[in-house]
Formats: C-alpha cells, structure tokens, sequence
C-alpha cells in the first residue's frame, strides 16, 4: 500500500487574480498567504499610574513593556487585551477604547492599544520578572523595550492631559525600526 499524499513544493508566483507574488504549491495550486501579525495590549491606568511589565523573555529581556502580545485565533482583540493583561501581570483589566492603531512594517506588525483600568491586583506572570506601577513622570524610559510603548505612553498622556483625536497612529516619521528615533510628542 502506498501512501498518494504529495508533499507541497512551493514557488514564488503571482496566482491567478492576484497582484503580488506568493508562495504558490507546484502541485495543487494551494496559495500559503503570509499576513501581518496583530498585537494586541493596553495602557493600564491604576493607583494614579500605569501598569508596566519588565520582560522575562526575548526580544528586549529585561526591558520595561505594556501587557501586549499577539492575537489568537478566533479571539476578539478585546479578549486578547485582556488575556495578555492576565498572562503578563496577573492582571484583570477593563477596557474603555481604543487607544491606537500602530504599524510596524519591518515586522509585518498591526499593533491595537486600548486604554484601560485595573480591576484588582498584579504579579508578574510567566513572561515577565516584574510588574510594578509608574507615575508618568517616573516611568524609566532608558528602559523601556520598544518604541511603541514610548508611543503609546506619549498618547494616553496627552489624553490624560485632556487632549483629543484619538485613535491615533504611528508618530510623523517613526516606524518602529530604531529606539534612538523616538521622539516624544
């Protein structure tokens, strides 16, 4: 007896009805489409501050963070804020909006941040060795692990402030691809 199933062999073509190049099965014709990763996370506002999380783990280990990983499946972003709030910090959180839409091209990155409260305590969880809360003007910034965080910081501050028009965006120029670049709004 012998086994029929053909192992796919892929090629760089533009399928049919398309317009970019994909990797495209040289036996069925099967299209394996590569899409952007969402992240989802949030501004955790409590005790006058906002929630950071130090990372346990690679990229940026050691570095300061907002609760935030990517999307499941069939998960809402909402949902996924919040299970990275409870897997980060130990966190219950409720959301109040969304905060931002960021992108982070190099990365094939869409970034959602919503803004949010605590709804009880924090502890670090498995993917962080701290969890503590900042008052703004305290939060370490040589420390903080990338640039979107100092982004999204910068924006809920300015809403704090009493400032207007979110959600907002990549800051004008920035993209993500160098700490050194970012410049505070």
């Amino acid at each position: 007896m012998s086994d029929s199933r053909i192992e796919p062999r892929f090629h760089r073509a533009v399928p049919v009805d398309d317009t970019l190049e994909r990797d495209v099965c040289t036996h069925c014709g099967f299209v394996s489409y590569q899409n952007p990763k969402i992240v989802v996370g949030s501004v955790v506002r409590t005790e006058g501050g906002i929630l950071l999380c130090k990372r346990a783990i690679e990229p940026r280990k050691g570095y300061w963070t907002l609760p935030a990983g990517y999307l499941e499946q069939h998960e809402t972003p909402e949902d996924g804020a919040r299970r990275e709030a409870m897997e980060e910090a130990c966190a219950t959180i409720v959301l109040s909006d969304l905060l931002a839409v960021y992108t982070i091209a190099r990365l094939s990155q869409v970034q959602l941040i919503y803004r949010s409260e605590l709804a009880g305590g924090y502890a670090p969880g498995p993917e962080s060795t701290a969890v503590d809360v900042f008052r703004f003007e305290d939060i370490p910034r040589d420390e903080i692990a990338f640039p979107s965080v100092h982004w999204a910081l910068d924006h809920d501050d300015y809403l704090q402030r009493g400032g207007t028009g979110q959600p907002f965006s990549n800051p004008a120029g920035q993209n993500g691809d160098a700490r050194e670049s970012v410049k505070r709004t």
